[in-house]
């Protein structure tokens, strides 16, 4: 995992956040921005990871959204 380089942008996770807080003053400290950064490039790296996992099994030579879909309820539950 430590070679995957990119990640969220701390604006992007702000946006993101925000959008779901019933209150406008809500306030988030930098170091919450980029902990949830990493939670949400983890969680991503994941999904990717049992989506290929879920196409190798089915033999398929490339993976499309079918198979993030079989993946996704345990991936859920597992975060």
């Amino acid at each position: 995992m430590e070679g995957t380089g990119a990640g969220f942008r701390k604006e992007l996770v702000s946006k993101l956040l925000h959008l779901h807080f019933k209150d406008d003053k809500t306030k988030v400290s930098g170091d919450a921005l980029q902990l949830m950064a990493e939670l949400l490039k983890i969680f991503v790296v994941e999904a990717a990871i049992r989506s290929i996992r879920q196409a190798q099994a089915e033999d398929l030579a490339r993976v499309d959204v079918d198979q993030l879909e079989k993946v996704l309820p345990q991936l859920l539950l597992d975060f």
